[in-house]
């Protein structure tokens, strides 16, 4: 394990390669969990992170709310990068980011590689990934 992250870290090439494992396994185990095996994408896997991290898993969301809780994801999902932090839980129980710092204007393969990353790191962290 330790050659993964020594590798992962000083070697562009391996780093993209353990990145590309863990999210393949990551997308596996949450589409075993969460979609009868149906692959995820990246925008379903967003949408599970704003569910987790509203707490509301038992109930429907309206159309305008997936969207704020994709919008939550992703700013959790970049506060460890610095472009978002927590502001505060308003009174329906939702969180709020601010901005800190501009998105970097990126292609969207450099997007989806920067959200895949983090969607990563998120999961390692909350220990929901092996």
């Amino acid at each position: 394990m330790v050659n993964e992250y020594y590798s992962a870290y000083f070697c562009p090439m391996s780093r993209d390669a353990l990145l590309k494992k863990r999210w393949d396994h990551l997308v596996e185990q949450l589409s075993a969990q969460f979609s009868d095996g149906e692959p995820l994408d990246l925008d379903a896997i967003i949408y599970l992170v704003g569910v987790q991290e509203l707490g509301q898993i038992h109930r429907k969301f309206k159309k305008d709310e997936k969207i704020n809780l994709m919008h939550i994801a992703i700013c959790k999902l970049l506060e460890p990068y610095g472009y978002y932090s927590f502001d505060f839980v308003d009174e329906q129980g939702w969180p709020h980011y601010k901005n800190t710092e501009p998105l970097p204007a990126l292609k969207a393969g450099e997007q989806a590689v920067l959200m895949k990353e983090a969607i990563v790191q998120y999961f390692l962290a909350q220990k929901l990934l092996d």
